[in-house]
């Protein structure tokens, strides 16, 4: 049987779900994280291209569609609307960081990476937590785990979240108490201490409110996520010195200008991104 969950300082059933599922649709997409870095880093607006020139592991096309998206997020801004114009981070953006920083610091205590970029692993740590009604389940748990499937489904009004325990699981957020199939689930140590994270999400998400058109916030169709983690290709030093710039620790990210970063050789930010089949 799993060790008992340490007590986080924020409980899990204090946020509103649906809020911190909406915020993590913003901020978790991959390479979101890693744009957003590469032009917090900037000493000014970056066009597609310079930003691609910083992660040349991803396509232009790739980083042309994210910051888009981001764009119309709310997460970028644009000096104007013409073709090439270029990107850098808008208020919204830059007040992530103190999001980037407890997702960090919650994957430092609890997620066995080892040395990876900082980068990486906030999007590794938002890719777990980025899969719809996780959030709901997790609280089920967190008031009244262990609990059998069954009875999650039942208080989480979900019509089947067998995949969604099995992927949990799979992350590192929940386990199964014992060896048989039908056996009662309970949050994880590290699941248990997301009770920080969701609260740093939830209060980001008071900033997004106002911007949404909307009156109703609708779900957002990512959040069921499929495998969108793509291969990095290993071209030598122009990528080994494109993540020496790109790995800043959230904590430094938009209040500091670059510093010098450690080497992490592809192979090993690669290896910290496993496919998800979500």
């Amino acid at each position: 049987m799993p060790a008992p969950a340490q007590p986080s300082a924020f409980s899990l059933g204090a946020v509103d779900a649906q809020r911190v599922e909406d915020a993590l649709s913003l901020m978790a997409p991959r390479w979101t994280t890693w744009s957003a870095m590469t032009l917090a880093q900037a000493n000014g607006p970056m066009r597609v291209r310079d930003v691609t020139t910083q992660i040349p592991f991803v396509s232009q096309q790739l980083v042309g569609k994210r910051l888009a998206t981001m764009h119309a997020d709310g997460l970028v801004d644009r000096a104007n609307d013409g073709w090439g114009a270029p990107y850098r981070l808008s208020s919204l953006g830059e007040s992530l960081a103190p999001v980037y920083r407890a997702v960090s610091d919650w994957s430092h205590a609890y997620l066995p990476l080892g040395r990876v970029a900082e980068v990486e692993r906030v999007e590794d740590a938002l890719h777990r937590l980025y899969l719809r009604d996780s959030t709901a389940v997790l609280q089920v748990l967190d008031a009244g785990g262990p609990m059998r499937f069954i009875d999650i489904a039942e208080e989480a009004g979900l019509g089947n979240p067998r995949q969604r325990l099995l992927q949990l699981e799979t992350d590192g957020l929940v386990a199964r108490t014992g060896p048989r199939r039908g056996d009662p689930y309970v949050l994880t140590n590290a699941g248990q201490a997301l009770g920080t994270v969701y609260a740093s999400v939830e209060r980001w998400s008071e900033a997004v409110a106002p911007r949404r058109t909307s009156s109703t916030p609708a779900r957002v169709a990512g959040a069921t996520r499929t495998n969108t983690s793509i291969p990095l290709r290993t071209d030598g030093a122009r990528t080994a010195a494109a993540l020496r710039r790109s790995a800043a620790a959230p904590i430094s990210l938009f209040s500091h200008a670059p510093q010098p970063q450690p080497r992490f050789p592809a192979a090993v930010t690669a290896q910290s991104a496993p496919g998800r089949g979500r």
